[in-house]
């Protein structure tokens, strides 16, 4: 079993940043894939970012590339997502996910975000707004 925690949503103005955690206990060797999706109200998921466990790659959703980056500390078992220039449309719950079966298209470009992703956190709130 594989738990995923989030934290650092909150408030923040248009143009702003902010930094999310994911901290991964539990089985943490077992997973080939992490990441992060959001959710706004009415709106369908959408994944954001995302790291391939297999070869270190990262990838992006095309409506934050540039602006959001996804890293990792091994050490501390935890994934992060920094967010800048943050846009009112930003505004979602943020879950963070990851994969634990093998599968060879998860993480492996912009459109296979959520392959895969089998386990997820509770999520955080960003909210972006004046």
């Amino acid at each position: 079993q594989l738990r995923l925690v989030e934290s650092g949503g909150g408030l923040v103005q248009p143009g702003g940043s902010l930094r999310l955690s994911c901290a991964a206990s539990g089985v943490t060797s077992d997973y080939y894939a992490i990441g992060w999706f959001r959710q706004a109200p009415g709106k369908v998921r959408e994944g954001v970012s995302c790291i391939n466990e297999i070869d270190g790659t990262t990838n992006y959703a095309d409506s934050v590339k540039g602006r959001f980056t996804i890293s990792r500390d091994s050490a501390k078992n935890t994934v992060y997502l920094q967010m800048d220039s943050l846009k009112p449309e930003d505004t979602a719950y943020y879950y963070c996910a990851a994969a634990s079966n093998y599968i060879p298209t998860a993480c492996s470009g912009s459109d296979n975000l959520l392959v895969g992703m089998n386990y997820w956190g509770k999520g955080t709130l960003v909210t972006v707004s004046s």
